[in-house]
């Protein structure tokens, strides 16, 4: 074959390559924009008519959110309410002057694509900005650096502790990595030494401190390790236990049955927890055509990894806070502070398919060594299938997540045992992402009124429950609760009142 002859075919192969290049990038164009509709419908995004230059922290505080959290997506060119298609007028100055403004209002400068689509014949913008690892990112104005993470869907101004986390995340450390002046030395370790032998059946060896990250090679201990001491001297470090008698909190001394308060070291917490949870569980049986069936309130395994995923899970350095374990006629409530680390979705954790990130990843490296708990993070599948497996369990009656606005986390298991006549039909109002199917309009119910012991504005009930839509937490929740007088408004002469709270109505003995 001649040189001219190979050079043709040379040649041929580049044109035919490019050739099936641009179809492949058309593909990915066309995947890309069908991925990034569906983000809309699904995933963490924000919607904008258009451009705003003159108030850009409308925007770029999003972009910061994003680049702080999982990642999201700006769409310009859409009616945020309704999802009406606008439309962009010029897609490259548009392109042009987001760039511009994101180079020069948020930093460490984030990854991010701007990317044209077309939907009903109109132009709209796609500003799709990636997880970041070097975190914190600002939004830097008139001299002042302010970092937003994501609360639902919004974007909100980082706490003093959620802004250390961004620090220490941007560090790649985390809490209980950070090494403290106290020495090994000075503290006991026996029980989590004890629980190493009878799960293992072998010996802690000085070795497994440092490997296991407890302490490091001068003897200094880090925050895990004195999280495991017997001693353990971290104030925060400690769960509140109330068996309370009804669906609603009351006084401690007149409408709780049994509580505890437990203080120290994590496995010492996480026996005392569950320990307090069986004692106040119901286990009743029934007969059946085969014998007798167990009927416990809840099942174990779902309260056990609640326990786990509470303790492991939660932020330690926010002062002044603590595991709460509520337990009600009708349901279980285990909540801990720090809400979800690195952004998620909660209705992923309803429906099974969230990966955990891990807050704190030597304590739960720790408790999977001990197996309290699995490397892969399945306890959430494990508390819907414990509940799923009871006798008795109906759709309704699935355990769910929430979020409030203080960021605390909140585990519910309903009673599978529970019955009431004013159980209200299963919601099927598909308000927000956050109001499953799974869900019931008497479970919110129940969290509304244990809410209210405190008077609360109208905002912060909706939040509570994930509602977005006044009208129908008016119609649904806030009228009803008005007419069977369960609540009642602090300024009942001004029901209009910017002001207005409303508080749980105190039952006449």
């Amino acid at each position: 074959m001649t040189n001219r002859n190979l050079s043709f075919n040379k040649s041929y192969r580049k044109k035919i390559f490019s050739f099936i290049w641009s179809i492949f990038a058309d593909i990915n164009r066309h995947m890309r924009e069908i991925t990034d509709i569906a983000v809309a419908e699904s995933g963490d995004s924000d919607f904008k008519e258009r451009l705003e230059t003159k108030n850009a922290k409308s925007w770029l505080k999003s972009v910061s959110a994003f680049a702080n959290g999982i990642g999201g997506t700006l769409y310009f060119g859409v009616e945020d309410r309704t999802r009406r298609i606008i439309g962009v007028q010029d897609i490259q100055l548009t392109i042009s002057k987001i760039t511009e403004l994101i180079v020069a209002r948020i930093t460490p400068r984030p990854v991010f694509e701007c990317i044209p689509l077309q939907q009903k014949g109109k132009d709209i913008l796609a500003v799709r900005v990636d997880s970041g690892k070097h975190t914190p990112f600002y939004y830097v104005h008139d001299h002042h650096h302010t970092a937003y993470i994501r609360m639902g869907d919004e974007s909100v101004p980082a706490t003093d502790y959620q802004l250390n986390e961004l620090i220490l995340k941007g560090r790649n450390e985390t809490y209980d990595s950070q090494i403290t002046e106290r020495l090994r030395t000075d503290y006991s370790f026996t029980l989590l030494e004890a629980t190493y032998l009878h799960t293992l059946n072998q010996h802690m060896s000085d070795s497994d401190y440092i490997s296991f990250g407890l302490a490091v090679e001068d003897g200094r201990l880090t925050n895990a390790g004195l999280l495991f001491a017997d001693q353990c001297p971290l104030p925060d470090s400690r769960v509140f236990c109330t068996r309370w008698n009804g669906l609603q909190r009351g006084s401690v001394h007149e409408d709780a049955t049994d509580d505890a308060e437990y203080s120290g070291n994590l496995i010492y917490l996480l026996k005392s927890a569950t320990e307090f949870i069986r004692r106040n569980t119901r286990k009743g049986w029934t007969k059946t055509a085969n014998g007798r069936v167990e009927k416990p309130d809840y099942a174990e395994r779902a309260y056990f990894e609640g326990v786990v995923n509470a303790l492991i899970h939660r932020t330690y350095d926010f002062r002044g806070t603590e595991v709460h374990v509520e337990m009600y006629d009708d349901r279980l409530v285990i909540s801990s502070p720090g809400g979800i680390y690195g952004g998620g979705e909660l209705e992923s954790m309803s429906d099974g398919s969230y990966i955990s990130k891990r807050r704190n990843p030597i304590l739960a490296d720790i408790f999977s060594r001990l197996r309290y708990m699995e490397r892969r993070g399945s306890g959430i599948k494990k508390i819907f299938e414990a509940t799923k497996n009871l006798y008795g369990y109906t759709e309704e009656k699935k355990p769910f997540f929430l979020v409030n606005k203080q960021n605390d986390f909140f585990l519910t298991i309903p009673n599978v045992n529970y019955r009431s006549e004013s159980v209200t039909p299963h919601d099927t109002i598909h308000d927000t992402i956050h109001d499953t199917i799974h869900d019931t309009i008497h479970d919110k119910i129940a969290l509304l009124l244990s809410f209210c012991q405190t008077p609360r504005s109208r905002e912060e009930m909706m939040e509570l429950v994930g509602l977005k839509d006044r009208v129908h937490f008016h119609k649904k929740y806030l009228r009803p609760l008005l007419e069977q007088e369960k609540i009642e408004m602090t300024i009942p002469e001004k029901p209009q009142s910017k002001n207005q709270k409303y508080r749980t109505k105190e039952v006449v003995k």
